[in-house]
């Protein structure tokens, strides 16, 4: 099944759409993507790794959940269907957390992720059904825990969480 992503022009305004197998290439168009840290009822956040056989940063920790809305898709609606596809995880309180994020990152096979990515915080509801083929596993981790190692050992995260984390108060000391 085709998965289409909203390609954006330089100024982050959609300007068309194109299937992800294509996208994320060596030379990767800005799209619109989202990250969502998703947080329990003792305010522990869901870190996850990504799966060994995810096209980029395999094996990686990275941020609770994240995707592409399809063209047409709101944030939210795009932001649950991935939490239960990726987590088995339904979503509750949903709230903007850096509205602008933006980011590029190479890596070391190449690949490049060339993003507008609003971030979201959410509360989760349920427990963590990880699928395998997305998340080879997972913790819930005090934030400033979180803030505390991706100081210290930046290389064993995503790119994008590394600077969700420099950027978002939660994680501060």
């Amino acid at each position: 099944m085709s998965e289409l992503v909203v390609l954006l022009d330089d100024d982050g305004r959609p300007c068309g759409k194109q299937d992800k197998r294509q996208v994320h290439t060596t030379a990767t168009p800005l799209h619109l993507a989202f990250s969502c840290h998703v947080f329990d009822d003792r305010g522990r956040v869901l870190i996850t790794r990504r799966a060994i056989a995810k096209q980029t940063w395999p094996g990686v920790w990275t941020n609770s959940v994240c995707g592409h809305p399809a063209p047409g898709e709101s944030m939210s609606d795009a932001i649950g269907r991935r939490a239960e596809q990726e987590l088995g995880l339904r979503l509750a309180d949903l709230e903007s957390m850096l509205p602008d994020f933006r980011y590029r990152a190479v890596d070391a096979s190449g690949l490049v992720e060339n993003e507008v990515c609003p971030v979201f915080g959410a509360s989760a509801v349920g427990s963590v059904r990880p699928d395998p083929n997305e998340v080879m596993d997972w913790q819930w981790v005090e934030p400033r825990s979180i803030g505390e190692a991706v100081r210290a050992t930046p290389f064993a995260f995503s790119p994008w969480l590394v600077r969700q984390v420099t950027e978002s108060a939660i994680y501060a000391d």
